[in-house]
């Protein structure tokens, strides 16, 4: 089912906002202050976030900011303001609307399945096409990893960790990112073994896995994907 995860401090809008959604058949959660819900965010599987500017703890803004880090969930921010300097900062940090308050609750779920939609379409494009980085590539149809011309056989997180690497070549890409994908929502086990994941990743894609030049260590943030190295 469709996770949305509602960052709002005015609690009677949050509970609106979360009943609205549910009776279109969508799962809500909510946080009211934005150190819970950036909290809330880390444990990843969201579809999207609903976020509202104006947070106590930590700002609509910022945890904007590090949704946009961490990956491409969407997000949808919520404002009493009503300037166009707000609205302006608001896209340039990775937001993907913007609704001014006071809003209707059935134009607030119609641009939340318009996001959702947009973002289905994008994946589907991924999964129809050949993904390629170099000499690397996914064909997603036929689940098949190429590698300097040979197939190469990946079990299930390495092939997703890479197919993820491939289609965000070159940009870099959060720990919590990569573990919330790779384990799909459902990781248990310590950070740590991302690491054990991506060095036998490395195995199998570098030339030499002792220097790595595809998959790079970005220090205390993530790795990113190298098309070129």
């Amino acid at each position: 089912m469709t996770r949305i995860l509602i960052i709002e401090d005015e609690e009677p809008m949050a509970e609106a906002i979360k009943y609205s959604l549910e009776k279109d058949g969508l799962e809500a959660e909510v946080a009211t202050d934005g150190g819970a819900g950036w909290r809330l965010f880390e444990e990843g599987g969201y579809d999207l976030v609903i976020l509202d500017l104006m947070l106590p703890v930590i700002d609509g803004l910022e945890i904007c900011r590090r949704v946009r880090q961490a990956g491409d969930t969407p997000v949808l921010i919520l404002t009493a303001k009503d300037t166009e300097l707000d609205r302006v900062l608001g896209l340039e940090m990775g937001a993907d609307d913007y609704v001014t308050k006071p809003f209707s609750m059935r134009e607030l779920v119609a641009r939340v399945k318009a996001i959702l939609r947009r973002a289905s379409r994008t994946l589907q494009e991924f999964d129809r096409d050949v993904l390629e980085a170099g000499d690397v590539s996914i064909d997603p149809e036929r689940h098949e990893v190429v590698v300097r011309g040979a197939v190469v056989d990946l079990p299930p997180v390495e092939y997703r960790l890479l197919e993820l690497f491939l289609k965000k070549s070159g940009k870099l890409l959060a720990r919590d990112y990569l573990i919330s994908a790779g384990w799909r929502g459902e990781f248990y086990g310590q950070n740590k073994n991302l690491d054990v994941h991506i060095r036998r990743l490395r195995e199998k894609v570098e030339e030499d896995p002792a220097r790595p030049r595809r998959i790079v260590t970005v220090r205390g943030l993530g790795y990113r994907y190298e098309p070129c190295a």
